[in-house]
């Protein structure tokens, strides 16, 4: 079957392709990719990580000559389906949408993972990074940050929506209360959709949301946004004051990218990083990072994912001790 009617048959649209260059493995073994690659994304459809992965997925699988199928392989705080890749053949047909929570959280917060995020993945490059954005109700007293800090230290606590527990908004907001001196009353929720919901209509004061996530409800008005978890302004909503700006010394965003099974052999690797930096660096998929996200997309190579992953590794687990999470 021909590349253009094989994207028919998924019902892919059809855009033009280059050549496919090929990678040439040890003798006797297929050039790669030899037929459709699998990009597990491990949360549900619909979700930042999964809007993500479908546009990467896309512009991967025209230079490469291969359709690129992003299968969702929700549960259990993305480990479900990061478990599956750790346990694929490193044949370079299945990827994983890695990301800060299957391997930056997970392994402080479960103690029995059937798998070593360093250990049990080749790790290929950091595609993009998504701050945190805190949200209040309309309703809510505080017009901006610093009436917002003083009323949760008068209140001594700090009482926010998440998307789930140990997720990235939700050790955010942990921070954000460590760094104020107040109790953090975290209230998690199964996705951002119900937490938003509650948020706007009241029933929690507040809300740590991702920025793509929250978007549409800041743009709307439903809610009030105060600030955003980056270390810089976010070019979409450049009027909103980072955390650290506002005199809170936190700062972390929820990240993605793409990771294969340990033992990815080393001439995929090298060409599906050139292929994702390729990629990237399109001006309409850094258009649509920057309306998605806020920014551009980040540079990167296996060596610096790699050591990125493990840098997040480190920072998150002081934080999950921290905040007493029992994923239960």
């Amino acid at each position: 079957m021909t590349i253009i009617s094989r994207r028919i048959a998924l019902g892919l649209p059809l855009v033009a392709l280059a050549a496919p260059a090929l990678v040439r493995p040890a003798s006797g073994q297929p050039a790669w990719p030899s037929r459709p690659i699998r990009l597990v994304v491990p949360y549900a459809p619909g979700g930042t990580t999964d809007v993500m992965a479908r546009l990467v997925a896309e512009q991967i699988g025209q230079r490469l000559g291969q359709p690129v199928i992003v299968e969702n392989r929700p549960g259990a705080g993305a480990t479900i389906g990061a478990a599956m890749v750790a346990q694929a053949e490193p044949d370079g047909l299945t990827l994983l949408m890695s990301n800060s929570g299957s391997h930056g959280v997970s392994p402080s917060l479960y103690p029995t993972l059937s798998y070593d995020p360093m250990r049990d993945f080749t790790h290929v490059a950091l595609v993009v990074t998504s701050p945190s954005v805190l949200v209040v109700t309309k309703g809510h007293p505080a017009q901006d940050m610093a009436q917002f800090i003083a009323h949760v230290r008068r209140a001594g606590e700090i009482d926010f929506a998440v998307s789930g527990v140990g997720s990235s908004s939700h050790l955010t907001g942990v921070r954000l209360g460590l760094a104020l001196g107040v109790r953090v009353l975290a209230v998690p929720y199964r996705g951002a959709g119900p937490a938003m919901t509650d948020t706007i209509a009241g029933v929690v004061p507040a809300m740590m949301d991702s920025l793509p996530s929250a978007a549409q409800h800041i743009n709307s008005g439903s809610v009030r946004a105060l600030a955003v978890s980056s270390a810089t302004r976010s070019n979409r909503f450049p009027n909103l004051p980072t955390l650290q700006e506002s005199g809170v010394d936190v700062v972390n965003s929820a990240w993605f990218g793409i990771s294969g099974p340990a033992g990815l052999p080393a001439p995929i690797v090298t060409r599906l990083a050139a292929v994702i930096r390729e990629s990237l660096a399109q001006p309409a998929m850094i258009t649509r990072f920057e309306d998605l996200t806020g920014a551009p997309p980040p540079e990167s190579t296996p060596e610096s994912y790699t050591e990125f992953v493990r840098s997040e590794i480190a920072s998150f687990a002081p934080i999950v001790r921290a905040a007493g999470i029992n994923p239960t």
